[in-house]
């Protein structure tokens, strides 16, 4: 197996594989120089994590959980050239520590490359569906166009069926403002795949959000949209009126179309093909009128 090959297996495994596996010797020898408390002003966000978005409640509640027990799981970085350390996996983790006050936290130290680190920030984040479905989109869309992978690469590395993930880049075709409700979470993903195949994909989500559309529901609208509009018949005409445009028709010996409204009011077409034919017309309804 090639080296990117087996760096997708690997990454494939989650955060066990940053970790290691306890059961083997390797990791048992090299646990006590990776595994560590530090101090947490040490640590720094990284500016390829996937996520942008914490939620305020969900930071409330694992600080909170953080006074009680601890940090349980450790956060992974990797060392940077001034001394400190980036974050690689765990930045809501340490984002709710500084909310408890916890002055040193857990991590697991990696030697990794900038792609090694990128990679496995979008892999793991995708894996814990922490990310909305737009952060999950770009995510893809990064390990497919920075990193060559295939989407059954993609695939078989995250979990997920090559169908959702086809499915979720397609997201990124949407206009920015659709964009903006999903990120928002005003549209879920099962929405915005409904409007994808839409020619009207914002008026559509306004009106998904305005009625508080199921997705089903969203489904139901996007398919009555895309379907070609049945032209309407014409009402029938009445006797009198097919009676009246045949007798203008043989008297002219042109088309005469009537068209009468329940008002009263209504319009006469002379259809003719060439200018003498309206030059004809026009002078017979000259001497009719002198």
């Amino acid at each position: 197996m090639d080296t990117a090959g087996a760096s997708k297996k690997r990454l494939g495994r989650g955060l066990a594989a940053l970790i290691g596996d306890a059961s083997t010797s390797e990791t048992a020898a090299e646990e006590p120089r990776s595994l560590r408390q530090m101090p947490i002003e040490f640590l720094t966000a990284s500016p390829n994590n996937p996520r942008k978005s914490f939620a305020e409640l969900d930071l409330e509640d694992l600080a909170r959980s953080i006074r009680e027990k601890g940090l349980l799981q450790p956060i992974v970085v990797r060392p940077l050239q001034t001394g400190n350390y980036e974050i690689v996996a765990g930045e809501r983790r340490w984002r709710a520590a500084q909310r408890a006050g916890v002055h040193d936290v857990p991590v697991v130290i990696r030697e990794l490359s900038d792609a090694e680190a990128l990679e496995i920030a979008l892999i793991e984040n995708v894996q814990r569906s922490d990310l909305n479905p737009l952060e999950e989109a770009r995510a893809y869309s990064l390990l497919i166009d920075r990193f060559s992978y295939t989407q059954q690469q993609l695939a078989d590395s995250i979990g997920k069926s090559r169908s959702h993930i086809a499915n979720t880049l397609r997201l990124l075709n949407l206009p920015e403002t659709v964009r903006i409700q999903i990120e928002q979470g005003r549209l879920t993903a099962g929405h915005a795949r409904a409007l994808v195949a839409t020619d009207q994909p914002i008026d559509l989500a306004e009106q998904i959000i305005k009625l508080g559309l199921s997705v089903r529901e969203a489904e139901g609208l996007a398919r009555s949209a895309a379907a070609p509009k049945k032209s309407r018949a014409p009402a029938g005409k009445d006797a009198d009126t097919r009676s009246l445009e045949k007798t203008l028709s043989e008297a002219l010996g042109l088309k005469v179309t009537i068209s009468h409204r329940s008002n009263g009011a209504g319009t006469i077409d002379i259809a003719y093909s060439s200018l003498d034919q309206l030059e004809d017309v026009c002078r017979r309804l000259e001497r009719n009128g002198s």
